[in-house]
């Protein structure tokens, strides 16, 4: 397993999926690990089967206080603090109107608002100390919006605009930024967009697995790299469609036949039907 400098992280939404994933993989890489998430059993579960080098604890990103708590936690449990990793994020599938405007607004909230808190409330401590990196994980919807997540691309492209935006205006500080966009990935999000039938376009290609993620987002890190899309090859064309419509409409024609057809398959191979 790759080792590199000894860095502390804090990484939101390491319950599951990609965030427990990293957090395994960060700390067989050498690095220590505050494993936040809402799910405090579900953090302390993964904390515990990794073992030394990992520690959990309770964390709403969508409440101001509860980073500033988290945050000093961190700088009294490792005398500061290298990165902070927003992962954290929620999906709630279906037509946009069918989807609750709660639900839309709680989209908005975690994957937008959150990692925003969670930057706002680190950055005067990072320019304090003089270092500090975020690094956010984001999505390839930041650049095609999917039928069936549309208030979750919404909050992914508001939260690239935000990242960037951020960088820029810190480019003389000594703060560094990373942003990566994962494709789609074997995680309980990826499980509960399998139950609607408006998530097509989401299968219509191969998905990876949590520790590749992992990989791709602790090597962009240690990198330092700007911005990293999965696979690297697809960054191009991903902008390309993803500033024309039409290119975009094209690709939803095309891929939601195919993505059904894998939905389809994936549903038969698990031994479920149409969801009712």
């Amino acid at each position: 397993m790759k080792k590199t400098k000894p860095r502390a992280l804090l990484l939101t939404g390491g319950a599951s999926g990609i965030g427990a994933a990293t957090a395994r993989l960060a700390v067989l890489r050498g690095h220590r690990v505050l494993i936040a998430d809402i799910n405090l059993a579900g953090a302390e579960a993964v904390a515990a089967a990794i073992g030394e080098g990992a520690a959990a604890t309770a964390l709403d990103i969508t409440a101001d206080d509860e980073w500033e708590r988290v945050l000093d936690e961190a700088w009294s449990r490792f005398g500061g603090l290298d990165v902070l990793i927003n992962n954290a994020a929620v999906v709630h599938p279906g037509r946009a109107s069918s989807v609750a405007n709660r639900d839309h607004q709680n989209t908005l909230d975690v994957n937008f608002m959150g990692p925003l808190k969670g930057m706002m409330a680190a950055l005067p401590r990072f320019k304090a100390q003089g270092s500090g990196h975020f690094v956010t994980v984001c999505s390839m919807t930041a650049f095609l919006p999917f039928p069936g997540i549309a208030s979750y691309a919404a909050a992914k492209h508001a939260l690239r605009a935000f990242h960037h935006a951020l960088a820029i205006e810190e480019r003389d500080s000594p703060l560094k930024f990373t942003i990566v966009h994962p494709t789609s990935t074997e995680t309980p999000m990826l499980e509960k967009e399998a139950q609607s039938d408006d998530m097509g376009l989401a299968f219509a290609g191969r998905s990876v697995s949590a520790e590749t993620v992992g990989e791709v987002v602790l090597d962009a890190m240690e990198k330092k790299a700007v911005e990293i899309f999965m696979p690297p090859e697809r960054g191009k064309t991903v902008r390309r469609i993803g500033t024309s419509p039409r290119a975009l409409r094209k690709l939803v024609v095309q891929g939601e036949e195919i993505g059904l057809a894998r939905l389809k398959a994936r549903r038969a191979a698990q031994g479920e039907g149409a969801p009712s």
